[in-house]
Order: C-alpha cells, then sequence, then structure tokens
C-alpha cells in the first residue's frame, strides 16, 4: 500500500511539474512574440576575412513574429540586404537556451534573398547578436531592437 501511495504522489508530481512547464512555455513564447513585434533590429555585421574598415551599418525591420507550431516561428519582416529591399515571410526554427530564444537555421532557402542562408542569432533584453553565413561569405551580426516608430509619427503634417 505504500508503495502505491509513493507511486501515486510521484505521479501527480509530474503532471504538476509538467503542467507548469507548459504555463511557463506559454509565457514565455508570447512574451517573446510580443517583445519582436513592430520593432527594428539596428545593428552591425561583419565579413569573416575582410579587414577593411568598422562593421557594415543593418537593419532589419520586422512587423510580427508568430509561432506556427513546434519550434517553427514566423517573421514578417522587410529586409534590406545589398540591393535587396524586400517585404517576406521567413519561417525559421527557433531553440530556447533557457529563457533565451535563438534562432538556429542552417542552408535555408529564404523567398527573394537565395539559398544556403545559416544563422545563429540570440535575443536578449534590447540586443540581439550572433552569426550569420550565405554560401562562403560570412561573419557576425549584432545590435539593438528598438520599438518601431508608427508611420504617421515618422511622418511630416501635410498643409
Amino acid at each position: 500500500m505504500h508503495r502505491i501511495l509513493v507511486m501515486a504522489t510521484a505521479m501527480l508530481l509530474l503532471l504538476l511539474t509538467s503542467s507548469l512547464q507548459a504555463d511557463e512555455s506559454e509565457a514565455r513564447e508570447k512574451a517573446f512574440s510580443t517583445r519582436m513585434s513592430n520593432v527594428t533590429l539596428v545593428g552591425s555585421f561583419t565579413v569573416d576575412g575582410r579587414a577593411d574598415g568598422p562593421p557594415k551599418a543593418e537593419r532589419y525591420e520586422i512587423k510580427s513574429v508568430t509561432k506556427l507550431g513546434g519550434n517553427l516561428w514566423t517573421f514578417v519582416t522587410r529586409v534590406k540586404y545589398g540591393k535587396v529591399d524586400t517585404r517576406v515571410p521567413i519561417t525559421v526554427p527557433l531553440e530556447w537556451a533557457g529563457d533565451t530564444p535563438m534562432v538556429s537555421l542552417t542552408d535555408a532557402t529564404l523567398p527573394g534573398l537565395g539559398s544556403a542562408f545559416s544563422a545563429r542569432v540570440i535575443f536578449h533584453e534590447n540586443r540581439y547578436a550572433g552569426t550569420w553565413q550565405h554560401g562562403p561569405a560570412g561573419g557576425h551580426m549584432f545590435g539593438r531592437i528598438e520599438k518601431t516608430k508608427p508611420a504617421a509619427a515618422t511622418e511630416k503634417p501635410t498643409k
């Protein structure tokens, strides 16, 4: 009888722990989605093997971030990369290192941008940092996460 009571108690604790972890995961994911919607990543990137001065400026506008299921998330973005300036939904795997989200992309094809993109980018508070690879070129990227100002606030009123 004692053995059955111990096993029943252990099962109950396991179920409660599992339920609490699911609630924590859901809250963490919702907070990430909210925090990363209507933001601009403003920072710099480097290219391995180039010693031609300071890092280059980069900007990625993110309209929204939503979880699809499992570890797949869709970032609705405006990407400015070289001569490319496009809006595109990008679905990427997102992993969690404790409470820190990380995009983990390996040899992916991004609509309108090409193939063989790899990246590991973490997001912590109001900063991001990581590595990128596109074919033979690669480097580092880093910067801050800023809330995007509404269009009406940045436009001059017409008279």
